[in-house]
């Protein structure tokens, strides 16, 4: 396939709106972290489509797909691997886990224990896990989309910060208004028919398409501005733990693929905090204060944008284009 990833995006979404409807802006986010090559983490209610959502563009994306479904009795050894003794053979034998995968849905993460939890570390940052001594690589391309409830606490695991700041992105998808949902009902009330859905890309096109980033063109100073508004994440009175360097490096992969999906070759002010929110919201931690005065994440991410500026040149530059 001779793609561009303008062009892949707009098949990806042509063909997930066969299945899913309405959330357009909260796709193509979600669009843009993959061709970003970076791990998506939906935190929404039950019922609102999060596994509907990430199995359709599984499906578009013509990629091996597996699920587990995260429980407190889940092991390590369930998501990665093990070694067995085959008796025939007389010998020790590796049998893969369902990580060995293009798309790992982690259905529930929060409810595995911390132990288990921590078994997705190494295949998140390092596309690799380690079983029993041995370092096995992963298939390219690998990504971890997981889906947690934010309200429900009984028998769940609060994932840790490291952990959370392996993710690309956060998005909450929402409930649908009143006209998406009477059009849920008629196009879907009777099941989700995911053979509508036809796979519009292959791994070996994803991979070959993160080549075209690197010819989006970056400029000093907008990456000078990602580096403040991270920085005011660490400098700002309402948050305890500011956004970690990996924060700025997503913002710049992330700018970079979202103008590529606009059919540019350079990166704006715009690119960056269209992105800002989904990737930073989950990276940092407000003061007890700040949740006290009723402050919300979003809200603060929004000061910082505010008083954030953008260099002269910077908006020359684009102004010229």
């Amino acid at each position: 396939m001779n793609m561009t990833i303008q062009t892949c995006a707009q098949a990806l979404m042509k063909e997930t709106e066969k299945i899913f409807v309405g959330k357009k802006d909260k796709i193509e986010l979600i669009l843009m972290a993959i061709f970003s090559g970076g791990h998506v983490l939906l935190d929404d209610l039950p019922g609102s489509g999060k596994t509907t959502l990430i199995k359709t563009i599984s499906k578009a994306l013509g990629c091996g797909f597996e699920r587990i479904q995260f429980t407190p009795d889940l092991l390590p050894a369930d998501v990665t691997g093990m070694t067995i003794f085959d008796q025939k053979a007389n010998d020790f034998r590796l049998v893969k886990g369902p990580v060995f995968t293009n798309i790992l849905l982690a259905d529930e993460i929060n409810r595995a224990i911390p132990r288990t939890q921590a078994a997705l570390l190494e295949a998140m940052e390092e596309k690799q896990v380690t079983i029993d001594g041995q370092t096995l690589a992963l298939p390219k391309p690998f990504f971890v989309m997981a889906t947690q409830n934010p309200v429900e606490m009984e028998s769940t695991f609060t994932l840790p910060a490291a952990q959370m700041d392996r993710f690309f992105i956060r998005l909450s998808l929402e409930y649908p208004d009143v006209t998406e949902e009477m059009e849920i009902l008629e196009s879907l009330g009777m099941g989700t028919d995911y053979e509508k859905i036809e796979a519009v890309a292959s791994p070996a096109v994803l991979v070959s398409l993160k080549e075209e980033l690197e010819d989006v063109h970056i400029s000093e100073a907008l990456r000078a501005y990602i580096v403040k508004l991270v920085h005011g994440t660490r400098n700002h009175p309402d948050i305890k733990i500011g956004a970690s360097p990996r924060a700025s490096r997503s913002l710049y992969q992330g700018a970079k693929s979202y103008a590529a999906m606009q059919g540019r070759d350079y990166a704006t002010p715009e690119d960056v905090q269209h992105i800002f929110q989904g990737v930073l919201s989950h990276r940092i931690q407000l003061r007890n204060e700040a949740r006290y005065g009723k402050k919300s994440v979003t809200d603060v991410l929004n000061e910082i944008l505010k008083q954030t500026k953008v260099e002269a040149e910077v908006e020359e530059l684009f102004d010229e284009k």
